[in-house]
């Protein structure tokens, strides 16, 4: 007779959460990320792609707004409503009427009207730098 064993994350209080790894299923099983290891996250529905400075990807059954909840708001920046970015991968930032964002492997990605500003301020403050 088989007998299953479920464990509870409350069971182990004494572990302290890891704000830099994500704990995701997948249809592989379970996968531990390193947060600073995530180049951008990309909506697809009710799914979410990640992609990784490593060149991997990984489609996962979360939406965008989890892992923008999840992720460290000082690093990551919702461009609009289909990418969640990195800012460590910005390489640079276009302020022009088409408004866009080149990341570190020369990806280009629109950023809305709505979250210039915001972008923009995401940048000074993850840098180190006022707005002025």
């Amino acid at each position: 007779m088989l007998s299953t064993t479920n464990i509870a994350v409350t069971a182990y209080p004494h572990l302290p959460a890891n704000e830099n790894t994500l704990l995701l299923a997948t249809c592989r099983g379970l996968e531990i990320i390193e947060t600073h290891s995530i180049v951008r996250v990309e909506a697809i529905s009710n799914y979410s792609k990640l992609f990784f400075a490593d060149g991997r990807s990984l489609v996962v059954a979360k939406v965008l707004s989890w892992f923008e909840k999840k992720l460290d708001a000082i690093q990551f920046v919702r461009l609009h409503r289909g990418h969640l970015v990195n800012m460590r991968y910005i390489k640079s930032c276009d302020n022009g009427s088409n408004g866009e964002v080149v990341l570190v492997n020369d990806e280009r990605l629109a950023v809305s009207r709505r979250k210039k500003l915001v972008l923009k301020r995401a940048i000074y403050q993850y840098f180190g730098h006022a707005l002025q």
